[in-house]
Formats: C-alpha cells, structure tokens, sequence
C-alpha cells in the first residue's frame, strides 16, 4: 500500500542498494546501471556557429561601418555596429570530437 507501479516492480531509479529490501533493491540497482531507451554516443561531432556573414560573403563575429559625424565644424569618423542583413553561419563541424555535456562521467588527471 503506497507504493507506485514502477517502485512494486523494482525499477524506481532512486531507490538506494542501502535501503533493504532484498531482490527490490537489486533489481532497483541493475535500473541505474542499463540505458533506458536507445544507445546515444556521448560524443558531439558539431556545434552551432557563432559567426555571421555579411552582404559581401566575410565572415566575422562582429561587423562596423564607418560614418562621419559632424560636431561643432569638425568631421569626425565613428564605427557603428551592424546589426541588419547578417546571416547566421550555422552547424560547423568539430575537427575533433567532444565529450557531450550531459554525459555522466567524472574527468580526472592523476
């Protein structure tokens, strides 16, 4: 009484070997250690550009135009961040491949 269907069956995800309970904690412990649905690698073979392209086809993280503003009778030349007519770069391709963010192992250097 109190128990869900997936505790009753011994594959509560939470459930610690240290609790008791016989052949329930071990199936419980045997949940943790197997895959649940299908095989992902745990490695990232790309990434999402941070770069844009221009008008011209340069591709640059950021880009400025030079104008001229007059202040008190002298011309004088100030950049101005582009903000319009940019196009995301996209999916770059990793040279190498990465370890995926949400894989759980622990890295360490002895």
């Amino acid at each position: 009484m109190g128990t869900s269907g997936s505790k009753a069956r011994g594959l509560w995800p939470f459930a610690s070997a240290a609790g008791g309970g016989g052949p329930e904690a071990a199936a419980a412990e045997q949940a943790l250690a197997r895959p649940r649905g299908r095989m992902v690698p745990p490695f990232v073979f790309t990434r999402r550009g941070s770069m844009f392209y221009d008008e011209d086809g340069d591709l640059a993280h950021e880009f400025y135009e030079e104008t001229i503003v007059t202040k008190n009778g002298q011309k004088r030349a100030k950049l101005r961040r582009v903000h319009k007519n940019l196009i995301p770069q996209g999916t770059v391709k990793l040279d190498t491949p990465r370890i995926h963010v949400d894989f759980p192992v622990i890295l360490y250097e002895v």
